[in-house]
């Protein structure tokens, strides 16, 4: 499930525009994201490991100010992240079925998630997006290796910085660490599902059972990122090409990183694979955020009804959907809608990530977790240094935003 969420936006937009615009030099950002984060993402599934409750469950145990913190936080992210979620799946569904309408793509992922989800159906559409996830994963494994074997195509060094411009290089900084591999906040969702799932089974796994597989999926999530950090680098970099900036075009563009490689025989696999990988994502961004919200607001009332938790689950669903609909709908009247929904939704993402990181370090503490729960020294160590990286970020970002001629004077 955190594969299926992570492998979309960040890796599919965000890591290969960081290749492709910016070779190499980007991917310290990339590396040191996935290092910083990971503490974060892996203490959601250890709390709910510890107690068998969401860590949702664990902020209002930190007090009142932090579930509502988390709740505004969600509040704003979900409708921004769906959003750009939905219309990237909608630009590669587009591009597979030659769709030229921008809203009927959107209007259809829509309702079938939407329907899949309320039907229950999601664990047979999670076991097809397991079998096409190999397929991409393969493929750009293989891709990987012969654009290695190929060389670069552009005639410019990849970690060179001449030509790039640097307040846009500090621009598209943010918004790609901000999911990279996904948002923090998104972090509640693993502990979710690790209590849905042990719900489901009756069987409550081991402790380092349940880090297995977080761990197996956020270390393919990071190993991929590079690897489309490198197709965009190897492939576009130094070339004169460039992503074009409405949807269908771009989704285009990314499928011929691979067919470029291929041959166009592979451009129907290729493009059917990344739809739906994103398809998957957007399924999965759909239950999380419908799951953490009715969650937060059953907490703030004490609830534990599980007919009145699928009741408000729905109602969240639906809700989502619309608000989500009509931002992409505000968006599609511009023609660079499309990329400035993706920067919009991640840079919010990276500016909360500091609070969640604090929320979440805070509680793994032993007097929460217990003793035998509890991450060793180099986690905490990690964990720490993460919630710096972060919020000295954050700050760089707030200061380029409302005065970016003091950036460029620390550049100078």
């Amino acid at each position: 499930m955190f594969a299926s969420t992570a492998i979309g936006v960040s890796h599919l937009i965000q890591s290969t525009q960081a290749g492709g615009k910016f070779g190499f030099t980007m991917l310290w950002a990339v590396l040191l994201a996935n290092l910083f984060k990971y503490p974060f993402f892996e203490f959601g599934s250890r709390y709910a490991n510890a107690t068998g409750r969401s860590i949702i469950h664990g902020y209002h145990r930190l007090g009142v100010g932090a579930l509502i913190a988390y709740f505004l936080i969600t509040l704003v992210s979900m409708v921004l992240v769906t959003s750009a979620v939905g219309n990237v799946t909608a630009s590669f569904m587009q591009n597979l079925f030659g769709i030229e309408s921008d809203l009927a793509p959107v209007i259809l992922i829509f309702l079938v998630s939407i329907g899949i989800l309320i039907s229950g159906s999601f664990k047979l559409l999670d076991g097809l997006i397991k079998v096409i996830g190999i397929v991409l994963l393969v493929s750009t494994l293989i891709a990987f290796f012969m654009v290695l074997s190929k060389g670069p195509q552009g005639n410019v060094p990849l970690f060179s910085m001449d030509g790039i411009d640097e307040m846009s290089y500090i621009a598209f900084l943010i918004p790609l660490m901000g999911w990279m591999p996904t948002a923090v906040d998104l972090s509640t969702w693993n502990s979710l599902w690790t209590v849905e799932r042990i719900k489901q089974t009756g069987y409550h796994p081991k402790l380092k059972e349940t880090l297995f597989d977080f761990n197996f999926g956020y270390i393919t999530s990071a190993l991929l990122a590079i690897c489309f950090v490198t197709l965009g680098a190897f492939i576009m970099y130094g070339t004169g090409n460039t992503f074009e900036e409405k949807g269908a075009a771009f989704a285009a563009k990314v499928i011929e990183l691979y067919t470029s490689t291929f041959g166009n025989w592979a451009n129907i696999i290729i493009s059917a694979s990344a739809f739906s990988i994103m398809f998957g994502t957007c399924v999965a961004v759909f239950d999380g955020y419908s799951r953490a919200f009715s969650e937060t607001i059953n907490v703030f009332q004490n609830k534990e009804g599980k007919e009145d938790s699928i009741k408000l689950y729905r109602i969240v669903l639906i809700s989502l959907s619309v608000v989500s609909f009509l931002i992409i709908y505000i968006f599609q009247s511009n023609p660079k809608g499309f990329l400035q929904l993706v920067v919009l939704a991640t840079t919010i993402s990276f500016l909360v990530a500091p609070i969640i990181a604090v929320f979440n370090t805070l509680l793994v503490q032993k007097k929460y977790i217990g003793e035998t729960h509890a991450p060793n020294l180099f986690l905490r160590v990690l964990a720490y240094l993460g919630v710096v990286f972060l919020s000295v970020f954050t700050i760089l970002y707030l200061i380029y935003y409302f005065d970016p001629e003091l950036i460029a004077s620390w550049i100078s």
